[in-house]
């Protein structure tokens, strides 16, 4: 294990784990995760030469768990970031990494703190500028308005997202973990669900789990969330007009540092958001762009499904810079 360090910003204490010696190389997981999503990269990293850390969001594990939803919003998870930089290496900038909600994390925290941020790379959820509308409204117009389920309408209201993942927290996690990897069955994450309905309702659990998480990889989250909760995490999604609201301050601007995004072929993520010519889409908004690939078979959970191949892509990057 990477040796805990806290660190206090001001509003807020968040947990780091951080493993070797140099420039500093911060890693932001997604939902619902952990640092511990970055354990097949924190010691290679760290033995080419950089410092590993791998953050607890606000809201997840060791890190302080604020209650209001505005706590959760773009505007805060960037300062916490930025926070961090500073605190790990105050006369330099660092490079950021990150998965899922982790991904917008970094994106917005080099568009908007140019100033701490040397690079920039983003698995999973890809950067496709600032936003000209709030996510919400895509939701609705997509599918709540056709009254079709979809995971983001669910979380909208307070308690019951919350009371659903908590009830059982091993359970729903093998379930949402697997519903969206790249070895579930098409068909797996169903497209039939009605609005209203729950993340759970329809999800399968799979026996066995597929070999990319373990049973103790399993052990380590739910022992996580046990004590943490879901508040805090699925507050992150009540946050799409306060978010698209703060980020419009910031149109016209582009993420100038290298950039390098790593998908999935099997990630739910990219067929939502269409499937155009990424290399073209993100190098629009990000000049420096050294690299888009989709990782063949792969589902969401980039890091973990496919360590080898993501740390292939990831270490040279790195070195490049």
């Amino acid at each position: 294990m990477p040796e805990f360090r806290e660190i206090a910003l001001p509003e807020v204490t968040l947990r780091a784990a951080v493993e070797g010696e140099g420039p500093l190389v911060l890693m932001v997981h997604g939902f619902p995760e952990s640092w511990y999503s970055w354990r097949h990269q924190m010691s290679p990293v760290a033995e080419a030469g950089f410092t590993a850390c791998a953050i607890d969001v606000r809201g997840y594990g060791g890190s302080s768990r604020p209650p209001a939803v505005e706590d959760y919003d773009m505007e805060h998870m960037v300062a916490d970031v930025a926070g961090v930089i500073e605190a790990l290496s105050p006369d330099a900038p660092a490079v950021l990494v990150g998965h899922d909600w982790g991904a917008p994390i970094v994106w917005n925290t080099a568009l908007i703190r140019p100033d701490r941020v040397r690079a920039v790379a983003g698995l999973s959820v890809p950067y496709t500028g600032v936003p000209k509308r709030p996510f919400s409204d895509m939701i609705e117009s997509v599918f709540t308005s056709r009254g079709k389920f979809f995971y983001q309408a669910w979380f909208q209201n307070v308690g019951p997202a919350e009371a659903e993942l908590e009830a059982n927290v091993r359970d729903g996690l093998r379930k949402f973990y697997y519903a969206i990897s790249g070895d579930a069955p098409d068909g797996t994450w169903p497209s039939n669900k009605t609005h209203g309905q729950s993340l759970l309702e329809g999800l399968v659990d799979p026996a066995p789990f597929p070999a990319w998480l373990t049973d103790a990889d399993l052990d380590y989250y739910v022992a996580e969330f046990e004590r943490s909760g879901f508040r805090g995490p699925i507050n992150r999604y009540r946050n799409h007009q306060r978010d698209f609201e703060y980020l419009r301050q910031f149109e016209g601007r582009k993420i100038e540092q290298p950039s390098l995004f790593v998908g999935g072929e099997r990630d739910l993520v990219l067929s939502m958001l269409g499937k155009g010519d990424l290399m073209a889409i993100m190098g629009a908004e990000m000049p420096d762009l050294r690299g888009a690939d989709v990782l063949p078979g792969c589902g969401h959970w980039t890091q973990q499904e496919r360590p080898q191949e993501v740390n292939d892509r990831l270490l040279p990057w790195l070195k490049s810079l």
